[in-house]
């Protein structure tokens, strides 16, 4: 079983997006757009034809979308098997999935505590 395929996202908690955001655009070229990340858009291997973006986002520090300072989201083409298998290897795993326009969500939790979003694309968008 194919596990994870590729970082779907990078985001970090800051004190103030806005300042922090003009800051990656500044110094390190991002297009921070209004939404508070930029959409790093990648080509796999010319067999696949498959093309994608990776996020990366700033969330305001009071936020609770996730805990600590920064989550990891990895793209994943299975989201119900990988959430089986990780529960069967005895790990994390958030009970919840969450359906939206953008895709499949699932959690996991590492040993360190640290919250992990797997993201499986619809299959109508880029991924």
């Amino acid at each position: 079983m194919r596990r994870v395929t590729g970082i779907g996202g990078i985001f970090l908690k800051a004190a103030d997006p806005t300042a922090l955001g003009a800051w990656y655009r500044t110094h390190l070229g991002l297009d921070m757009q209004e939404w508070g990340g930029a959409a790093l858009a990648w080509n796999e291997p010319a067999d696949t034809g498959t093309e994608g973006m990776t996020l990366f986002t700033l969330f305001r520090a009071d936020s609770a979308y996730f805990p600590g300072a920064c989550m990891v989201n990895f793209r994943v083409p299975d989201l119900d098997a990988l959430v089986a298998a990780l529960r069967a290897e005895g790990c994390a795993v958030d009970e919840r999935v969450e359906l939206s326009e953008y895709g499949r969500f699932g959690w996991v939790t590492d040993p360190e505590g640290n919250r992990i979003e797997l993201w499986q694309p619809p299959a109508s968008s880029p991924g």
